[in-house]
């Protein structure tokens, strides 16, 4: 059986091949930064399991230490070589459009293994979402080698090498969501809760959406991820108000809860790796210039979002 487990090998074994390639990148100056932090991170998912708790915690803080200190650097890719840049472009006007395909691959492969999977005895049940993502990138990955006639060991290292130029940013969803966890432990939902009590009329269905696909919005946008927000926007007045007091259907909350939060990550510095990174990646002369061109978007959506919580969290 394919379990969470197994997607945490390969995630570990993944992030350990970018700390090798790194370490014989010579033209990196911060090759051994790098390294280590790639490395640091490949082994949290390798013996997460087995580790003490502490131990993980400190890699954890270490993670943090080297990424704060601005420390990691990128070398030479090969978009720096001009025989590189012309073979690339030559073999855009090849494929064209059949380019999409393997992008196109992990969406339907993942679609098709959520609904049929949980069937079989082949994967985890619980997990089989996670688990399809994981095979639909695999199935991807094989494609697309088979399409360009390229070498996997190519692909990987020119993997590293695009999350050298993330940095730190590519960790940071997990990080975020870790810390939602930790603020739900530590009581910040019943804070939430009782501020919210205190606020808005408890007997209005309306107020007490909006103050919870707002709140989500809102927290995300401070938190810079709606995977922080969830746990404490929904212990605070998801479960206690909409679905305990009001009797709300729990997953039309959940899910359009989750999309609320995604609206905050449209609006915010804070999610760096969505909105600052592109920035850095596409070169534009304004860092938040993607903020700024989908922020219209992210609050028309949140609009939405309220508007189809209300209409069908107590009707079904």
């Amino acid at each position: 059986m394919i379990t969470l487990q197994t997607v945490y090998i390969l995630a570990g074994l993944m992030f350990c091949a970018y700390a090798f390639f790194n370490l014989r990148d010579k033209s990196n100056a911060r090759r051994y930064v790098n390294a280590l932090f790639w490395g640091i991170y490949g082994i949290t998912f390798l013996f997460g399991g087995e580790l003490p708790h502490f131990v993980t915690g400190c890699m954890a803080i270490l993670l943090a230490v080297i990424a704060g200190t601005g420390k990691l650097g990128k070398g030479k890719t090969d978009n720096d070589q001009p025989e590189m840049v012309e073979k690339r472009e030559a073999g855009a006007k090849r494929f064209g459009n059949k380019l999409f395909i393997p992008a196109l691959l992990i969406p339907v492969v993942t679609l098709i293994g959520t609904l049929t999977l949980k069937y079989t005895p082949l994967v985890e049940a619980k997990n089989v979402t996670l688990i399809s993502l994981v095979i639909g990138t695999l199935v991807a990955f094989i494609a697309a080698l088979i399409m360009l006639r390229d070498s996997p060991v190519k692909a990987i290292k020119a993997g590293g090498q695009t999350m050298d130029t993330v940095g730190w940013a590519a960790i940071l969803p997990q990080m975020l969501a870790a810390l939602g966890a930790l603020f739900a432990l530590a009581g910040v939902g019943g804070v939430v809760s009782e501020l919210v009590k205190n606020i808005i009329p408890l007997g209005s269905p309306l107020a007490i959406v909006v103050a919870y696909t707002f709140g989500m919005a809102l927290f995300t946008m401070i938190m810079g991820n709606g995977f922080a927000a969830f746990p404490v926007m929904t212990a605070g007045i998801g479960l206690p108000l909409i679905v305990n007091q009001l009797g709300g259907n729990p997953a039309i909350m959940g899910a359009i809860g989750m999309l609320s939060g995604f609206c905050g990550t449209l609006m915010t510095p804070m999610a760096a790796n969505f909105n600052i990174v592109p920035a850095a990646l596409l070169e534009l002369q304004d860092k938040n210039g993607v903020i700024k061109a989908q922020w219209k978007t992210g609050v028309l959506l949140l609009l939405v979002n309220t508007a189809f919580m209300y209409l069908f969290v107590f009707r079904f």
